[in-house]
């Protein structure tokens, strides 16, 4: 081979492998992989709407002119009503709930006052519980609590010949226990039971016959849970 084919080879030889090494350095433009998708954004905050029984379990200790009433008790008739809580979480577990409703109920006389119609009674129950929320069990979430509950009785109305019918508000403590069940990420279906332990005094014909009359109601519902 003479020199001149010899340096055109070697040359020729060089330039492809600068050209392949060149694409070797090229950028690729295969498509990127996806980029991981956001995490959804926590939101603290749950509303439900539900349908409320409140079942009340009475008792009484009246007096007439200072002398008791020996046998002397009292009913308090059911009520059931629409509800609205709100709930707002401070950790994924631990959470605070208000919920808010107005009840009527028509007292009545009972044990030796049978027979008896005293009065009725509308009552407004704003009760304000904090709650542990169990995790880790998919779409089934329930939760226990305990809180505060506050009675206001107003419009009360005698009945029976009674010349005065009124009703102290107060605090009372409130225990809790429910679940829900989640749907999809925000809507779900509720069941949650409370147990108030409600005392209030009475007076009767202007004070003529009071007492204390317990009213401790349970309060039931189901309905249906948003969460934000």
């Amino acid at each position: 081979m003479s020199l001149r084919k010899a340096l055109l080879a070697a040359v020729a030889a060089l330039s492809l492998g600068t050209t392949a090494a060149g694409a070797a350095d090229l950028p690729s433009f295969a498509a990127a992989p996806a980029a991981p998708p956001m995490p959804a954004e926590w939101s603290p905050w749950l509303v439900r709407v539900r349908v409320l029984g409140v079942l009340p379990d009475p008792g009484a200790a009246l007096s007439a002119g200072g002398v008791p009433l020996t046998g002397a008790k009292v009913s308090i008739s059911d009520s059931v009503i629409p509800e609205l809580d709100i709930s707002y979480f401070f950790t994924r577990t631990i959470a605070a709930e208000l919920i808010l409703g107005v009840t009527r109920h028509s007292v009545r006389g009972a044990g030796t006052l049978a027979g008896t119609r005293i009065g009725e009674t509308w009552i407004l129950p704003p009760t304000l519980t904090f709650q542990y929320h169990f995790d880790g069990l998919g779409a089934f979430k329930p939760y226990v609590g305990a809180g505060v509950n506050y009675s206001a009785f107003f419009g009360e109305t005698e009945r029976g010949g009674f010349t005065s019918f009124r009703l102290t508000s107060g605090f009372a403590p409130a225990l809790q226990a429910g679940f829900d069940y989640m749907i999809d990420s925000h809507w779900g279906l509720n069941v949650d039971v409370k147990k108030l332990f409600l005392d209030t005094k009475v007076k009767l014909n202007a004070g003529a016959v009071r007492g204390r009359v317990d009213i401790d109601p349970w309060i039931v519902g189901a309905g249906i849970t948003y969460k934000f």
